[in-house]
């Protein structure tokens, strides 16, 4: 019995921690990364051929509408932070497809080595597995994908793919040229330079060398495959016996079959996939593709060296804009942070005076992509840009003139109105802004900055810089400056990536690097943004101007409250430096105002080069509210305004000693002397001043002032330093306080000499 007991107990054991095993494959370990499987459709395109070395691979849009006989390139995307050794696999299978479909998936010629297309999904996926599969009948087909993990789980994931053929500009134009059926899209687009790419090409008007093999990317459906039978130009210029002319010239497109033009140009399907499905259904808008992201567009326009943009703009930040404001509850964020979200807003923004976004339906995240900014039907607008040429600021403001760069304010301004209306509703627990009652400045309010508008002026008149009117372009003339794809700065800064500076890494030291290009005509021959100008923020050392934005930014934040801010009138400031304010409700104005101007030349980020005189201006006058020293020279104006009638007099700055006694000002100031007032200066070095204080007593305000001398060196972690003194060198050195343990910091010691008239001084290191 005992024997039996003991070997069931074995076995239950046994499959106990089988079913473990099993178990911690199935679920996902409470300590392991989420799983976050996802299927993607990849693009892939020219520019990707050549860098993967995939010449024979046909090129894909990335859409989930493809043509009979053209891959759709399939990842199983799981969270970029589990390892790979937890990556058990992938199964696929196709869980349905249309009748007499024999498709099958197969291997996908993108290895391993090849990440996610979307820099925004490689920030925070890695891909598991791959598939392909090539439709051979039109409708619709399911992709599903059993992902497994060691310590994240599984999860069973699908993509729905819809097979179609191409009809061609006159099927699209039944419905989408207005009337109640659809928006006309016909007419507009029909005035870009898509439109008619191919027709100016085939006549010699776009160069002298253009040729076939350049037409894939401007007609319909053009692919070498033979199994891609779907209606696509090359299908159809086959079966006519059309041939590419072999002189470029005037009425080669006259002479086009009909057939043939309704597939040419860059039109519908190109961007949208094949129609059929789409158009046989009577407008089904599951069986046709709309898209934002980026790869619809670099299908073509990613070939360098003459296709650079899409090269340029996967190394900007808009390529990865943040996913956190995104989805159904985050509809107020959506404008900017995603590219559908701003389509719908600027759509509307012209009939939406206080810029509230109410109307955004498209909450499914998507970086800022070509689509966000450029209209794809429209030419109204330079670059076929979204916007116009002014912008309307939330208060009704119009500013004129901003060129392509009135785009760029769309979002890159503050978002909660003038700084006074946010402090006031901020205290009152009211909406700062369409998103919620949050304190201060929303990111990124670069067109506020470069505008000089909508921080807390203290009822000053605060002065801007002339990069608002010097700068062509505004924006753009910067950050979009054109760089040669010969230039090592190439898709690292300009054009595209919109950046004005990268950083690299060599040997673990950080480089930060500037490109100055366009700078030089106005600045001369500089080597980075951080231009000497003046001491801005008064600490005696002439910096380049970020170096002194950013001393006043610091200065600024000491004299800030932190978190733990008292309102029962114990409150003392910490002195501590601090990235951002803590605001509370119960903050006095005075620290909501400050408060606000340090978040925004903060958020603006450039710290101060966009608007040197209104960031600079902005600080100190924040500075002078909460201190009383407007000028920054370390002693209260008022102080200064009383002995010598102004802040700013040469007898008034802290080192003059307008009364002739050899004691500077700002000592005078310290000890509550009257400057004004000379001391006496005996031979012992002792300077008896009356202190002359108003309503005091002369009798008891003497001061007795003695020299002494500052000594300041460096030390060194692990290394111990004693100051040592002698009065003459022939006698012996004696310690001046204790020793001092090295902290890689200056140690500052000040001595009295007034005893010994001369002193000399040294420090002994150990070890």
């Amino acid at each position: 019995m005992r024997l039996n007991k003991s070997i069931r107990t074995v076995r239950v054991g046994l499959a106990a921690a089988m079913l473990s095993a099993i178990g911690a494959m199935l679920a996902p370990n409470a300590d392991a990364a989420a799983l976050q499987g996802q299927l993607s459709v990849r693009p892939l395109t020219p520019q990707e051929k050549k860098d993967y070395v995939l010449p024979t691979a046909q090129g894909a849009s990335g859409l989930s509408t493809v043509g009979i006989g053209q891959p759709a390139y399939i990842d199983a995307l799981i969270n970029r932070t589990i390892a790979q050794s937890n990556i058990i696999g992938v199964t696929w299978t196709i869980t349905s497809q249309p009748v007499g479909s024999t498709a099958t998936l197969s291997t996908s010629p993108l290895g391993a080595t090849v990440p996610p297309y979307k820099m925004a999904d490689r920030v925070a996926y890695q891909v598991a597995g791959r598939t392909v599969l090539r439709p051979d009948v039109t409708g619709i087909y399911t992709v599903s994908a059993l992902i497994q993990t060691a310590d994240s789980g599984q999860t069973n994931v699908s993509q729905t793919i819809t097979a179609g053929t191409y009809m061609g500009l006159n099927t699209c134009a039944l419905c989408h040229s207005g009337g109640l059926i659809a928006p006309n899209k016909v007419a507009p687009w029909s005035q870009t330079a898509h439109a008619t790419f191919l027709t100016r090409a085939i006549d010699g008007a776009e160069s002298d060398h253009y040729g076939k093999n350049c037409i894939s990317c401007h007609t319909l459906g053009y692919d070498v495959n033979t199994n891609s039978i779907n209606g696509g130009f090359d299908d159809v210029a086959t079966t006519l016996g059309w041939t590419f002319p072999t002189v470029l010239t005037n009425g080669n497109w006259a002479a086009m079959p009909a057939a043939l033009k309704n597939l040419s140009n860059i039109q519908c399907e190109n961007c949208h996939g094949p129609g059929s499905q789409h158009a046989f259904g009577l407008g089904d808008k599951t069986k046709i593709s709309v898209s934002y992201a980026a790869g619809d567009c670099a299908q073509c326009h990613d070939s360098k060296p003459n296709h650079i943009r899409s090269a340029e703009w996967n190394n900007s930040r808009h390529a990865i804009a943040t996913r956190t404001p995104s989805g159904p509850s985050r509809i107020n964020c959506v404008r900017c942070h995603t590219a559908g979200g701003f389509n719908g807003y600027i759509e509307n923004a012209s009939v939406n005076a206080g810029k509230t976004n109410t109307y955004t339906t498209n909450t499914v995240y998507e970086a800022i992509s070509c689509a966000a900014c450029h209209d794809p039907h429209d030419a109204k607008n330079p670059h076929q840009l979204r916007a116009g040429t002014n912008y309307v600021w939330a208060a009704g403001e119009t500013i004129v003139g901003l060129g392509s760069s009135a785009l760029c304010y769309e979002c890159h301004h503050a978002r909660n109105n003038a700084g006074e209306q946010n402090i006031a509703n901020f205290a009152l627990g009211k909406p700062t802004w369409g998103g919620g009652s949050s304190f201060g400045v929303h990111d990124s309010p670069q067109a506020d900055m470069i505008e000089g508008k909508n921080a807390i002026n203290y009822g000053k008149d605060i002065p801007s810089g002339s990069h608002r009117k010097a700068v062509e372009g505004v924006c753009v003339g910067c950050h979009m400056q054109p760089v040669a794809t010969t230039d090592p700065d190439y898709g690292k800064v300009g054009g595209h990536t919109f950046g004005m500076s990268y950083t690299t890494i060599v040997g673990g030291v950080t480089n930060v690097h500037d490109k100055v290009d366009v700078c030089v005509k106005c600045h001369g021959e500089i080597e980075d943004f951080n231009l000497v100008r003046k001491d801005y923020n008064g600490d005696g050392t002439i910096e380049g101007v970020q170096a002194e934005v950013q001393g006043l930014l610091s200065k600024l934040s000491t004299l800030l409250p932190n978190s733990t801010y008292r309102a029962d009138g114990n409150y003392v400031a910490d002195g501590l430096v601090k990235a951002s304010a803590s605001a509370k409700t119960n903050w006095p104005a005075k620290f909501l105002k400050a408060g606000f101007n340090l978040g925004f030349v903060t958020a603006d980020a450039s710290k101060g080069i966009h608007n040197t005189p209104y960031a600079v201006g902005l600080l100190k006058a924040s500075i002078a509210d909460l201190t009383g020293d407007a000028n920054q020279d370390g002693i209260p104006d008022s102080w200064q305004i009383q002995y010598f009638g102004s802040a700013t007099s040469a007898s008034a700055a802290p080192n003059a000693n307008p009364s002739g006694d050899g004691v500077p000002n700002w000592l005078k100031f310290g000890l509550g002397i009257d400057p004004t007032v000379k001391g006496v200066v005996l031979p012992d070095g002792v300077v008896w001043a009356n202190a002359g204080k108003v309503g005091g007593n002369a009798a008891t305000n003497i001061v007795q002032i003695y020299k002494a001398a500052e000594v300041v060196y460096n030390t060194e972690v692990g290394k111990t330093y004693q100051l040592q003194a002698i009065s003459s060198l022939d006698g012996g050195w004696k310690n001046i306080g204790s020793p001092v343990a090295g902290t890689g910091n200056a140690v500052s010691l000040v001595t009295p000499t007034r005893v010994n008239g001369q002193q000399f001084y040294r420090v002994q290191i150990t070890p």
